[in-house]
């Protein structure tokens, strides 16, 4: 199978073991906020996919799993700027406490839009946790209320996080660099 680009153009951001750790120190501070409580994680596909499932595995209290599926990017790496739901919820999340999973906050464009067409639905309590937060790159004032790490405005890949497709199976957070490394 060939690469778009070369993997010499893959520069590791966040290795593997530090995103575990994190992972885990997210699930004890949302299972301390949740305590007692079932959860509804909603991840968004794809990118997300894979946080999402460390995440639950974090969490030491009664989750369940939908998810929903919004285009902003296309086979870009730039956002359009303008969101469509392309997978909606399987549930009612009606009086449910929700907890919507993103792989990265960059934008704010896609987490806006969600937020609002969930927030209409009326859950209990509606929070957002980010594996990424490129706060830089913000346009509409928004904030997750759990986030991973904050990173540069860099195109990343990896951890679930794709180009064209590809590089979501790798298991550190890696900067794709357009540029030639001679």
């Amino acid at each position: 199978m060939m690469l778009p680009v070369p993997p010499s153009r893959l520069e590791v951001l966040i290795p593997s073991q530090q995103i575990a750790a994190r992972v885990k120190e997210l699930g004890e501070t949302i299972a301390r906020d949740f305590a007692g409580q079932d959860l509804l994680l909603v991840g968004i596909l794809k990118g997300a996919a894979i946080f999402l499932a460390d995440l639950a595995r974090a969490l030491p209290l009664g989750a369940s799993f939908d998810f929903m599926a919004v285009s902003s990017y296309g086979r870009s790496s730039r956002s359009s700027g303008v969101v469509r739901l392309l997978k909606d919820l399987n549930e009612d999340i009606a009086d449910r406490n929700v907890l919507l999973v993103e792989d990265i906050l960059d934008t704010g464009l896609t987490l806006t839009y969600l937020r609002g067409l969930l927030e209409d639905r009326q859950p209990r309590q509606l929070k957002v946790a980010a594996l990424l937060d490129k706060v830089s790159r913000r346009v509409v004032p928004i904030q997750a209320d759990y986030v991973g790490f904050e990173i540069p405005d860099e195109f990343v890949v990896g951890y679930g996080m794709d180009f064209q497709e590809r590089y979501r199976n790798l298991a550190d957070i890696c900067i794709l660099s357009a540029r030639d490394p001679s």
